[in-house]
């Protein structure tokens, strides 16, 4: 079946891709459905407008007809997948490749302009990722290799510190050494994630600053993490003691998130001294820490002030000072959370006891 002017005519105006004609003095004479569909303007928003309204500026326009009758491109009068950028409706910036031509009247002048514009925008996030994978690939190679080192210098540094050091001082060189193997684990999963998201092209992004946007490394888990805000907690004021810089930001920023006012400190004696100076209503206090522990910090708390409660958190795997066990002897009730803090459990108990301390 032969391909007559109406079932051409039909074809282009179907085409997804983006086809554009003028008139000689740049006016939009024609505008498809794929035009409409990826700039956002219906026909008669265009139709009978200057062409430069689908370009970023009136230079971008005039570069693309300068294109189209210069030789390179393809011959006078012709382009062939010429890079440029059209504008949204709604403001955004487009990649396309342009083929056209100049249309020419019987007497051989200048009659206007028929374009084929294809929209660059999934080849080139493909082309992005392609290269983001070989970085990767790369990437994971280099950053494993330091990591392995890193895994073998602590387990020498264990066995030097429990040769050489005192038993209290064991304990905490020991939780420092888990929370050096804790980070070196995340690092090493998130480089895993960072291979599997290059080798699958599948991958999560969040709002980073403005309108920009990041790939989101964490596991399902740490995003899970984001719990709904809690209006019980609203105003709570939170200290959080703990010698570990990274475990009491991150957990200030959690209470923080939940509408808490967050003090911190890097030990018991450095608690004390904030506890003295202003009102909490929580403290959240690691149990080994240098200075001061936890156990102290609980008896010099108890003592100057009965209603202040405190809750413990430990990474160790052993009690070896029996911090936990005297505390609870001594009268501690608040609960005892193994790190990495469940964060919901946190979160319901310190409601519990916001209840018990302001009633109603």
């Amino acid at each position: 079946m032969p391909l007559d002017k109406d079932r051409l005519e039909s074809l282009i105006a179907r085409s997804t891709d983006i086809v554009v004609a003028t008139d000689r003095k740049g006016t939009v004479t024609y505008y498809n459905d794929g035009a409409s569909k990826i700039l956002g303007y219906a026909p008669g928003e265009i139709l009978g407008q200057f062409v430069a309204k689908l370009y970023p500026d009136l230079a971008e326009a005039k570069r693309v007809m300068e294109a189209m009758r210069a030789p390179e491109h393809g011959g006078p009068g012709i382009v062939e997948t010429f890079r440029t950028t059209f504008l949204s409706k709604q403001g955004e910036h487009i990649p396309v490749a342009i083929s056209g031509t100049l249309l020419y009247d019987e007497a051989g002048a200048e009659d206007g302009t028929i374009g084929f514009a294809k929209d660059l925008r999934e080849i080139l996030r493909m082309d992005q990722l392609a290269t983001l994978g070989e970085v990767a690939v790369g990437l994971s190679h280099e950053i494993n290799n330091p990591l392995a080192v890193i895994r073998n210098q602590a387990e020498l540094l264990e066995r030097d510190v429990q040769q050489l050091a005192g038993e209290r001082e064991t304990v905490v060189e020991m939780e420092r050494l888990d929370a050096v193997r804790r980070e070196v684990a995340r690092i090493a999963e998130i480089l895993e994630r960072l291979g599997n998201m290059a080798a699958t092209d599948r991958y999560e992004t969040v709002d980073y600053i403005g309108p920009a946007r990041m790939i989101d490394l964490r596991a399902r888990g740490e995003r899970e993490r984001r719990l709904p805000r809690d209006p019980r907690l609203e105003g709570a004021r939170v200290l959080v003691a703990d010698d570990d810089l990274g475990i009491r930001t991150s957990l200030a920023e959690v209470l923080a998130a939940q509408g808490c006012q967050v003090e911190t400190a890097a030990d018991g004696a450095e608690a004390l001294r904030r506890i003295e100076s202003g009102r909490f209503d929580v403290v959240v206090s690691d149990v080994v820490m240098p200075h001061m522990d936890g156990y102290a910090l609980f008896n010099a708390v108890r003592q100057r002030f009965p209603d202040l409660p405190i809750l413990m958190m430990t990474a160790f795997h052993y009690d070896k000072d029996h911090i936990i066990k005297r505390s609870r002897m001594e009268g501690l009730e608040g609960v005892i959370f193994k790190k990495p803090v469940d964060l919901e459990r946190l979160r319901s108990v310190l409601v519990e006891l916001l209840a018990k301390k302001r009633p109603g």
